[in-house]
């Protein structure tokens, strides 16, 4: 496949219009947002097809198309000014730093691409994600602490024969999943002019518990914050203590491929009946019993066995566990993350519910004394989130299948796909979306290349993602579910 060419690079920044609010030029960063200084942004896009030409000419009037996405893009800034500004850092006199958004109107960088040998059916026939693809998103490889000196979302639209890819990265330290797919809903409804005003304009406002002090200081190098693993006994790559050195990095990524697999409303129905079925119980939910059968198929095709850890860590939405709850439009991060552990042998032999159902009892946990305790400790002893080699017996998600990805018509249509960038991936990162059809799920893997072709190959997995094999599945015993919120 031909590499993509760029053809231009720009600044874009707020119009200013109305829906300015201009009460918010500092936004402190919370625990939540602090922790991820040392990963990578996020990085998500949309595939969509081209406009007809009566349509197109509807749309942008006397412009491009390209320059109607800008314009669009600076209004839409209006409403989110942290977007447009960069973090900044504060040293104090007790040799610790802290960190804010500030809103300066500095700009997002917007990139006008094109892959003039690409097709649509380039990117989605074929059985694995072309390695292509992560050249649709920008600022590969920046990660979220340098957002001092560069943008902290960057767009990029990459033109193919039959249609358009629409490349987001933002920083993750500035937004988390749901207030990234807040913008992209935001953006569009502005792009296709239905709206002079946001349905769902965005809460900017951080939120601290009552007796958590702002801005926080952490004991924090930031000349050099590059990334590195501190294995734990659990060898899980959870949260690791700051240092007053420079960070060395020692994560090396292990080469690896995705695939997107999609499961029908009715065959995660099914998968869901069987889970409840063998523990007497309505509690477990769709994407509960669906990745129970994605991990158990996983550890099973890496020839995992016996007593060896298996971990399953997942992102739990903070928003609705509060009292009073967040609302849905809280622009920031709003996440807590865990993590379910049993041994390979124990996942393999015992059925979906009963791991499924502890699995509730640890969501259940995440309660609002949880979420405070959480922010009082990190207060107490820093911690950040790194990035490493994930054992072949982990697995780790990320996205949900409750974003609208689908609504995002720019004024032309609909999605025809969605799929990520290369951002924080290695062996074992399951990234889920929701599908097409109302209810459906795709759940992209990313995988070492011989488990992906063992995956393709095992008959039990597979099944499930045919109504040949409804029946079958039915009489199987499946493995613990998860439940993602995000």
């Amino acid at each position: 496949m031909e590499e993509v060419r760029v053809i231009s690079t720009c600044t874009i920044r707020p119009a200013r219009s109305e829906g300015r609010d201009d009460s918010t030029q500092r936004i402190e960063l919370t625990p939540w947002d602090l922790q991820l200084l040392a990963v990578g942004p996020i990085q998500k896009g949309l595939l969509l097809p081209k406009p007809q030409p009566q349509n197109e000419k509807e749309l942008t009037e006397d412009m491009s198309l390209i320059d109607h996405l800008k314009a669009s893009l600076s209004r839409t800034l209006d409403y989110f000014s942290p977007l447009a500004g960069r973090l900044a850092v504060t040293k104090h006199t007790d040799n610790t730093t802290s960190f804010f958004i500030d809103c300066n109107d500095a700009g997002v960088q917007f990139t006008h691409a094109a892959a003039n040998d690409l097709t649509v059916s380039d990117i989605l026939k074929p059985l694995y994600v072309p390695g292509i693809v992560h050249s649709f998103f920008p600022m590969n490889g920046v990660l979220n602490h340098e957002g001092v000196t560069n943008p902290l979302v960057a767009v990029q639209v990459t033109e193919l024969i039959d249609g358009f890819f629409i490349g987001c990265t933002m920083n993750h330290s500035v937004a988390d999943g749901t207030s990234f797919w807040l913008f992209f809903n935001s953006w569009s409804e502005i792009s296709r002019g239905l709206n002079r005003h946001l349905s769902k304009p965005p809460v900017l406002e951080r939120w601290f518990p009552d007796g958590i002090d702002f801005p926080i200081p952490t004991p924090f190098c930031d000349e050099k914050l590059v990334d590195t693993f501190v294995r734990t006994p659990t060898n899980f790559p959870i949260p690791t203590s700051f240092c007053d050195e420079k960070l060395v990095d020692t994560f090396v990524p292990t080469p690896t491929q995705e695939r997107v697999f999609h499961f029908s409303k009715q065959i995660i129905g099914k998968l869901k009946a069987q889970a409840n079925a063998e523990m007497s119980t309505d509690r477990i939910s769709s994407l509960q019993a669906l990745l129970a059968h994605v991990w158990r198929s996983v550890i099973r095709c890496r020839k995992v066995t016996g007593d060896r850890e298996a971990i399953f860590g997942f992102p739990i939405g903070a928003r609705q566990r509060l009292l009073p709850p967040l609302p849905e439009k809280y622009f920031g991060n709003a996440v807590q993350y865990e993590a379910v552990a049993t041994t390979a042998g124990e996942l393999m032999e015992q059925g979906l519910g009963r791991t499924a159902l502890q699995t509730n009892k640890m969501i259940a946990l995440q309660t609002h004394e949880k979420v405070r305790n959480f922010y009082e400790n990190w207060v107490k002893n820093p911690r950040l989130v790194k990035m490493g080699t994930l054992l072949n017996t982990s697995l780790t998600t990320s996205s949900s299948p409750r974003h609208n990805v689908y609504g995002n018509d720019f004024g032309w249509g609909k999605p025809l796909a969605v799929r990520s960038g290369g951002a924080n991936k290695s062996d074992g990162k399951i990234t889920i979306f929701p599908g097409v059809e109302e209810g459906s799920i795709d759940i992209e893997v990313c995988l070492m290349p011989e488990t992906l072709s063992a995956l393709r190959d095992d008959s039990e997995f597979m099944e499930a993602l045919s109504f040949r094999g409804l029946l079958h599945l039915c009489q199987c015993s499946l493995p613990v579910g998860i439940h993602v919120l995000m």
